[in-house]
């Protein structure tokens, strides 16, 4: 299974790491071209912003909706602000797939990050160890999209879309390869349907 990670900007080789941990053959994806003969792609966090405009400059914006339209896309922290629909703004570059809202900076600046134990519906065992770091919070969800994780307070931080995932946290800085697993597991699912 050849799994794209844009790599661009912020935590995509964490995100390698972990693929290959599960037998996933990972792919760096900087150009349009790189998406040629992928699975699934992952956006990995980093800074939603920059991530924007790097992929205007490279021609990756439409390139890169095309692909999640069609395929599994599943985004990590900035990588959910990128897919989603609505993220409050009108100015920075988004692919717009996701039929979310998002509040990009939730939770405060780099010294509020933080970590908890949350449940994920489609995962087994004991909750996910969730790690926020200026984490962006889903306000908002339509009736299509499925909401598989929330903090405490039931605020939602995972959610699914038929083939897209997004999570507000990165767990891709965990020991922990179940979210991955879920990630290509939807992968093979949505190679079957083809």
């Amino acid at each position: 299974m050849k799994i794209g990670v844009l790599a661009l900007q912020g935590a995509f080789i964490e995100h390698e790491k972990m693929l290959r941990h599960l037998g996933a053959d990972p792919v760096q994806v900087r150009l349009p071209e790189h998406l040629e003969g992928l699975d699934g792609l992952i956006i990995p966090g980093g800074e939603s912003t920059t991530i924007g405009k790097l992929a205007t400059s490279y021609g990756l914006i439409e390139p890169l909706r095309a692909f999640a339209q069609q395929h599994p896309t599943w985004g990590t922290c900035a990588g959910l602000i990128f897919l989603a629909k609505d993220i409050g703004i009108e100015d920075q570059p988004i692919l717009g797939v996701m039929d979310v809202k998002v509040n990009r900076n939730a939770f405060g600046r780099q010294v509020d990050s933080f970590e908890v134990d949350i449940p994920i519906k489609g995962l087994e065992g004991e909750p996910f160890h969730a790690v926020f770091i200026r984490a962006p919070l889903v306000e908002a969800v339509q009736a299509d999209t499925d909401v598989i994780g929330t903090l405490a307070d039931g605020r939602i931080v995972a959610v699914r879309q038929r083939h897209l995932l997004g999570t507000a946290f990165h767990p891709e800085l965990t020991n922990d390869p179940r979210f991955h697993q879920l990630f290509l597991d939807l992968v093979a699912k949505s190679n079957e349907s083809l």
